[in-house]
């Protein structure tokens, strides 16, 4: 009887040993991440920037990470495809580069959580029910910072001493584009400046409101958030040599691609954060409970190639306040 006691406890053992060999040998689950974006896998320091902000929470893209990027290359009629494509392939979170793909996104799912790298108004989008409590599967970062157009309005006076009139391009169909405007007009009523507001709903539009802000007579111009711009910002830069107009630009890449100047929220900066709530949700935090946050790193730029292109001579004042001047 001893003998055969022995034997079950040998037989249990073993089990016992061969489970956990077993269990040790089952691989661990990768994390899958799903990149959506408007944009192009090409020169993207935004995506980088995203990446560098996993690795410095220690993870290592093909190693204990798989990011899926999907690229629209500017075709935003493709997005709703790329996004039921993540879908299908269950990734564990969907990040979108901003509300041009944020939208496609959550129509697809309700249940896989989505961080937005950006967005000028969450609430107004109605990706989130408010900025502090989201509600739903989609948390993330926002853009909402209205009154950086009135700064950009005073740095244009500062570069055209002896500006009167300012052509503002926007896109009305745009969330926060009024609240800017609103910005805008507070800030030129203080500099004595008049403002004419040219509404920009597709690429036709672009060209024309070149002759329109002309016919205006305008000094410069300022440029708000717009996807317009966005995916059509070789022809605005040309154009504003063209017609010799400084012109201040809501992103960074306009001035690095030959713009004169811009003013606004670092971006790079915002996908480098996302990274954190990626992590978040992977290690079990709700989207819903999330709060969206708001930029808090700011930059100036300036192009002085573009002022010398356009004879503009750009004050030593203004230079020195300038994170990066490009020579």
């Amino acid at each position: 009887m001893k003998k055969a006691g022995l034997s079950w406890i040998l037989i249990a053992v073993v089990l016992l040993a061969v489970g956990v060999i077993a269990e040790a040998q089952q691989p661990t689950k990768i994390p899958r991440i799903g990149y959506l974006t408007a944009g192009f896998p090409v020169g993207s320091d935004r995506n980088e920037a995203f990446r560098q902000g996993l690795r410095e929470l220690g993870y290592v893209e093909g190693k204990n990470i798989v990011i899926e990027y999907r690229y629209a290359e500017g075709k935003f009629d493709r997005l709703p495809t790329l996004a039921a494509e993540l879908v299908r392939l269950k990734v564990d979170v969907i990040v979108t580069a901003g509300g041009a793909s944020t939208h496609p996104a959550k129509n697809a799912t309700n249940t896989i959580p989505i961080v937005m790298t950006q967005d000028n108004d969450p609430v107004g989008n109605g990706f989130v029910i408010s900025l502090a409590r989201p509600g739903g599967n989609i948390t993330g970062l926002s853009t909402l910072a209205p009154e950086i157009s009135g700064k950009r309005l005073e740095l244009l006076k500062e570069i055209v001493p002896r500006l009167s009139r300012v052509a503002v391009l926007g896109t009305s169909t745009q969330p926060g584009n009024a609240q800017s405007i609103k910005e805008t007009e507070l800030a030129a009523r203080e500099l004595g400046v008049k403002i004419q507001y040219l509404d920009v709903l597709g690429s036709k539009d672009v060209e024309p409101l070149f002759r329109a802000a002309n016919t205006g007579r305008a000094d410069a111009l300022l440029v708000l958030t717009s996807p317009v711009f966005g995916t059509h910002r070789k022809q605005l830069l040309d154009l504003a040599v063209k017609n010799r107009l400084p012109v201040t630009y809501f992103r960074r890449d306009f001035v690095e691609d030959g713009g004169l100047m811009t003013y606004g929220v670092s971006f790079a900066d915002l996908d480098r954060r996302a990274a954190t709530y990626v992590d978040k949700i992977l290690k079990g935090a709700k989207p819903a409970e999330l709060p969206v946050e708001q930029p808090i790193k700011f930059e100036f730029i300036v192009n002085l190639k573009a002022a010398k292109q356009i004879g503009l001579t750009i004050p030593p004042n203004v230079l020195v306040r300038a994170d990066k001047v490009i020579k």
